[in-house]
């Protein structure tokens, strides 16, 4: 299976133009990518969508809570 870099998915968030919930967010992830996707980032691998959601936030990548997630755009890198 191919992993999916976590850019990716940060730009279908942003073309979104939404804040998602969570539950919302990881439907979104797996209707566009598949429910059994792996995402990879440039310091982790193998990571579900729930993974890669708190692994964003964990770096700082969104800005709100649980019920409404949107990225921080200034905190993007961009390579």
């Amino acid at each position: 299976m191919e992993s999916i870099h976590g850019h990716d998915v940060i730009d279908m968030i942003q073309q979104a133009g939404r804040a998602f919930s969570r539950p919302e967010l990881v439907a979104a992830i797996a209707g566009k990518y598949g429910a059994d996707a792996r995402f990879h980032t440039c310091s982790a691998e193998g990571l579900t969508a729930d993974g890669l959601i708190d692994f964003l936030a964990s770096r700082g990548k969104f800005f709100g809570n649980e019920s409404g997630l949107s990225i921080d755009a200034s905190k993007i890198c961009q390579h």
